[in-house]
């Protein structure tokens, strides 16, 4: 199941502060916490994913990676944040000040009082592909693309009312939440929700907009400049935070997520952070040497091809490779030779060779020999 947006998870908005993240935090611990749901486990699951969002978000460098990169900036990772599961131990010895406070001092009889978690009104996300190449991705590369979403209707200026009035909704007085009191085995819960007839704005529109249909929003076109940092990979996800839709009635901006799309390159081959090239040499260059160019990203090399080469050799020259997106160095180039055996010679070229077929110097060496079985059954067993 895809995660959550943090964010979204806490119910805070992308420019939160750290005691906004807190605050909202310690509501989502005190409504899911397994002393007040016990056997519950989507509240103990709840509880856990309200850890891990606020493990990220309240980490500055974290959350720095979180709003460029979304989750996709800690696949592969450990610990919190890294999709790794959590016990209740972790997060007790983790957050051990934040829950100090409310479970410390007799956690019965601490609800009710703590106040409620603003809803935020939030437009949706949008989606787009980027297609990369090789030398983007070493690099790092600025894209303009055209994006069509939604933005405040121009003629209404966002309020989707034709003169621009409202009406106080009738359910929640203007609230934009609705009550309930509800008898359980705590006692008697109260429970706030968004309110249905005016989705939690409050007031409902008498005289709509034409143009927006009293939605507030409208289509429009938008050239978005895209940052791609260096050592992305093929199907990674970008995120821009409040680049995605509006939402109605001035709330906070969607995300826009980027997918990337590697383009394949026409000579080399990419292993995670190292790049591959296939070099098929003549067999003279094999047993004389010499000196060679490859391609790499940014240009060719010269690499030097010893004499006596043999066939299935790699050559790994460092740091030609690509960088890691997080920023721990370049991988390598690896440089597979072949030796290419001539199909086709002349008379005079057989005689050469047939001069040579009786010299020990031309015949594998027994460690040669070995060497050769030992690859074969290291391929067989792979």
């Amino acid at each position: 199941m895809a995660k959550r947006d943090y964010y979204e998870v806490l119910g805070v908005a992308k420019t939160a502060t750290a005691d906004e993240l807190k605050k909202a935090y310690r509501k989502k611990a005190i409504q899911y916490h397994p002393d007040k749901n016990p056997g519950d486990k989507e509240a103990e699951e709840k509880f856990k994913e309200a850890a891990e969002a606020y493990d990220v978000l309240s980490d500055p460098q974290k959350r720095q990676k979180y709003d460029q990169f979304g989750h996709a900036a800690f696949e592969g990772n450990g610990g919190f944040g890294g999709g790794a599961s959590m016990n209740m131990d972790d997060i007790f010895s983790h957050f051990g000040d934040i829950f100090g406070d409310f479970f410390g001092g007799g956690f019965s009889g601490g609800f009710g009082g703590g106040g409620r978690t603003q809803s935020v009104n939030r437009g949706s996300n949008l989606r787009i592909k980027v297609k990369v190449n090789l030398h983007d991705v070493a690099n790092g590369v600025e894209k303009k693309v055209k994006v069509k979403r939604q933005v405040a209707c121009s003629k209404c200026k966002g309020t989707g009312s034709a003169d621009g009035t409202t009406e106080t909704c009738t359910t929640c007085h203007g609230s934009g939440r609705v009550t309930r009191i509800q008898n359980s085995l705590f006692g008697r819960v109260q429970t706030t929700t968004v309110c249905p007839t005016c989705q939690g704005k409050g007031h409902t529109i008498k005289n709509k907009c034409s143009n927006c249909k009293g939605t507030g929003l409208e289509y429009a076109e938008e050239i978005i400049s895209l940052s791609i940092p260096k050592g992305v990979k093929d199907g990674m996800q970008l995120q821009m935070s409040g680049k995605g839709n509006a939402a109605p009635n001035g709330g906070i901006n969607g995300d826009l997520y980027i997918l990337i799309e590697e383009e394949k390159h026409s000579e080399l081959i990419r292993d995670d952070n190292d790049l591959i090239y296939n070099l098929l040499i003549p067999v003279t260059t094999a047993i004389l040497g010499d000196t060679v160019e490859v391609p790499t990203v940014d240009g060719k090399v010269k690499v030097k091809i010893e004499p006596g080469t043999q066939h299935g050799k790699v050559l790994r020259l460092r740091s030609k490779g690509l960088p890691s997106i997080n920023g721990y160095g370049n991988g390598d180039l690896l440089v597979n030779i072949g030796v290419y055996i001539p199909e086709k010679l002349s008379k005079d070229e057989l005689k050469i060779f047939e001069k040579l077929k009786d010299s020990d110097n031309v015949k594998p060496t027994s460690s040669a020999i070995k060497n050769f079985l030992n690859k074969f059954r290291s391929y067989l067993a792979d």
